[in-house]
């Protein structure tokens, strides 16, 4: 197995057309298996650079279970596709939260201030901040999809991985990208598409892991759509489809 930085490796697509991708939500746990929430990620070009918004929501019947209104926002550098700015805004089971992460660089140091606003049992709202700093190549959880899209999984197929800093909230985690292997998908319109597998791993100091693997299923075509996504939950799986393009 090799280990490729995020900076070396092999890039696929340089560059996105505005676009807006929709994905349906399902939930499984036990007997239960719905479509539970919907969810649209749109890039935007602005300039020299992307603005990037996530949304996501729940559906009716899983709000009386655990109502979900979340939006990430990130911009990232066209050129080198450096993340400039990102924000988490939660609003789940009735609780509000935001996370805001500005990047500044020196050399090859990335620096990022994290903000985090919560409210307390008593209605008061809490900001609290955190410096976080990484070395080479720093993404958070919206700016890193766009990453990976970039990247030529050809060469990963021989058991190669890609390592990456991850700032997430108030933490500093490393990411891990490697390759399953190629493989085809029924999606949801009942089409099939051949895919990348790819699988990501999240750890801290000392090699810890921080939180689950997640599964991705991307197209081999130069658009590299993420057209699949599984990850776990304290209680059950949920899973992203595409949906389709507008």
């Amino acid at each position: 197995m090799f280990i490729i930085f995020c900076n070396t490796v092999s890039v696929f697509a340089t560059e996105f057309t505005n676009e807006s991708l929709n994905y349906v939500i399902t939930y499984k746990w036990g007997l239960i298996h719905k479509d539970s929430g919907d969810a649209t990620l749109k890039l935007t070009n602005n300039g020299d650079k992307y603005d990037i918004i996530l949304t996501g929501k729940t559906r009716s019947w899983a709000d009386n279970l655990y109502q979900v209104r979340d939006t990430l926002r990130c911009t990232i550098n066209k050129n080198n596709f450096r993340p400039l700015s990102y924000t988490k805004i939660a609003h789940e089971n009735g609780k509000y939260s935001r996370d805001e992460i500005t990047y500044s660089y020196t050399g090859s140091t990335v620096n990022g201030l994290s903000k985090r606003y919560r409210y307390d049992k008593e209605g008061k709202l809490n900001v609290t901040e955190k410096n976080l700093s990484g070395n080479g190549t720093v993404y958070d959880m919206l700016s890193v999809f766009y990453y990976l899209r970039t990247i030529d999984y050809s060469k990963l197929l021989s058991g190669d991985v890609v390592k990456a800093t991850m700032f997430s909230g108030k933490k500093v985690e490393q990411l891990t990208v490697w390759c399953v292997g190629k493989e085809e998908i029924k999606l949801r319109d009942k089409s099939k598409r051949d895919t990348y597998h790819i699988r990501f791993k999240f750890t801290q100091e000392g090699k810890k892991k921080s939180s689950d693997d997640i599964d991705a299923w991307i197209s081999t075509d130069a658009s590299h759509i993420p057209l699949l996504v599984v990850g776990s939950l304290p209680l059950g799986q949920v899973k992203c489809y595409y949906v389709g393009a507008r």
